[in-house]
């Protein structure tokens, strides 16, 4: 059974920061591209950031460079969303998704596994 869970999500105030974790399970994950996505409510699921099967590559949505940072640990089989300076619009479900290719993209059709998502809510 493959499975991604996401975890780290809360409230908190603008301005502030989180850390969301997504621990895969069920299989190595080590050489696949891992990706963040977000939903708020009512829109279409939106591209936050994805980071390559090392690590060495990274890409962001332009609502969210500068202020987000994405990791991973294959040691642990963990990708992380380091969220700062955070804004009520960033306001949504996160998603955590997985590719079995070493680089992926912004699209979620590129994306074979998700997680089950973790609410982040940012209060003004």
């Amino acid at each position: 059974q493959v499975q991604l869970v996401e975890s780290g999500g809360g409230l908190v105030q603008a301005g502030g920061s989180l850390r969301l974790s997504c621990a895969a399970s069920g299989r190595t994950f080590s050489s696949y591209a891992k990706g963040w996505f977000r939903q708020a409510p009512g829109k279409e699921r939106e591209f936050v950031a994805t980071i390559s099967w090392s690590g060495s590559s990274t890409y962001y949505a332009d609502s969210v460079k500068g202020r987000f940072t994405i990791s991973r640990d294959n040691t642990k089989n963990t990708v992380y969303l380091q969220m700062n300076s955070l804004k009520p619009e960033d306001t949504a479900v996160y998603y955590c998704a997985a590719d079995r290719r070493r680089y992926s993209g912004s699209r979620p059709s590129e994306y074979e596994y998700w997680g089950q998502g973790t609410q982040v809510t940012v209060s003004s």
